[in-house]
């Protein structure tokens, strides 16, 4: 009975929760947001109060008894009415409100708020303070503590309002920055989802181009496939990975390739040992060597080659070069899924610090170069 009745409290505080945080309440009701609050309430009428009694001291004032019962009777009125101007501001939602209307309520409600406690209080004071209690000792004490009263409860409002209002900007802030990061994880991972099968599609085709013709090559082929495919799931579940890593799975793809070109394919490797722990997106060095044999080599007669470069250059920036035997014609092979999956994935990871361009070198070569920042 003890546990079910504990889960259904858990419930309804997790309902209460959404609900709050829908309506934008959650800030104050939140127990540690609420606990600043009297904390504040707290501190600012006994600071007034001292203020009180420390100026009467200097005004010379004997007899501190009446005083101690007036400055009592002003801190337990201002805060039962800041209380309730507090309750009615979360009741209009004014915090809400457009800034401009929102400065037309505090207005009022400062006037109402001063009334409310410097009306009792006025009395108050003719009761402790007046030789006579008569309407105009009651309207000089009125006249005299609303004025003070007024700079007050304005203080307090003033802190309120600013509190709450950078409160809610900085949640606002907070919330935006959450959406942006799930939006940006989302995209990433959606590029993966699409770019591993666009890459098995074509492994595939190889090795069926191979089944007929030679079968011992082929169930090679699925061997090379099978590391590869065990490569690419491990670095699906990263952001980054290392060009080493990124390199063990180009290595077994292009050792899968040259089983279908033989002596058409060459592969030279140029990289700089310090940029082995760099870190890159994964599969994107994969997707450039692909679209380099797809569109460069495939299409030539008697093949090429392929060199893959990895350097740091002068500005201390990773630079990945692909060169391939071929050349782009029109452009028409510029802006494939491949392509446009790593400028995507380049902006998602590293924005503007990253670039990346494919263009022809001379009048048998395109590169692909891409540069990223080293960290």
């Amino acid at each position: 009975m003890l546990d079910n009745a504990k889960n259904r409290i858990k419930k309804i505080k997790h309902f209460l929760a959404g609900k709050l945080h829908k309506n934008n309440f959650h800030f104050q009701m939140n127990p540690q947001s609420l606990s600043k609050y009297w904390w504040c309430q707290i501190l600012g009428w006994v600071g007034y109060a001292i203020m009180s009694l420390f100026i009467a001291y200097l005004l010379g004032e004997q007899d501190f008894g009446p005083r101690i019962v007036y400055v009592i009777g002003a801190v337990v009125i201002g805060i039962l009415v800041t209380h309730s101007f507090r309750w009615v501001i979360v009741k209009l939602k004014m915090l809400e409100m457009p800034f401009e209307k929102a400065m037309i309520y505090f207005f009022f409600g400062i006037i109402l708020a001063t009334f409310f406690i410097s009306f009792p209080l006025s009395w108050l004071g003719v009761l402790l303070f007046a030789r006579h209690v008569t309407l105009d000792s009651f309207y000089d004490k009125f006249t005299l503590s609303y004025p003070q009263i007024i700079v007050f409860v304005f203080l307090w409002a003033l802190i309120y309002f600013t509190w709450h209002y950078v409160e809610k900007n900085r949640n606002s802030q907070l919330d935006k920055l959450r959406l942006e990061s799930t939006v940006r994880e989302l995209e990433l991972k959606t590029i993966k989802a699409q770019m591993n099968p666009h890459f098995i599609f074509n492994a595939l085709n190889s090795i069926r181009a191979l089944v007929d013709e030679n079968p011992q090559r082929a169930r090679s082929a699925i061997t090379e496939l099978s590391n590869i495919l065990r490569s690419s799931m491990a670095a699906d579940k990263a952001e980054i990975v290392s060009l080493e890593n990124e390199l063990n799975i180009v290595k077994d793809y292009l050792a899968l390739e040259t089983i279908r070109f033989e002596e058409r394919l060459k592969v030279v490797y140029a990289v700089d040992p310090e940029t082995l722990e760099l870190p890159i997106p994964p599969m994107m060095l994969q997707t450039l060597v692909e679209n380099a044999i797809k569109h460069g080599i495939s299409k030539e007669i008697y093949g090429g080659e392929i060199r893959i470069e990895s350097t740091i250059n002068s500005q201390q920036q990773h630079v990945l070069t692909i060169q391939n035997t071929g050349q782009i014609v029109e452009n028409k092979n510029g802006n494939g899924f491949g392509l446009l999956s790593t400028r995507q994935r380049l902006g998602l990871l590293f924005g503007s610090r990253a670039s990346f361009e494919i263009f022809n070198l001379d009048d048998h070569t395109v590169e692909a170069k891409v540069i990223m920042p080293l960290y």
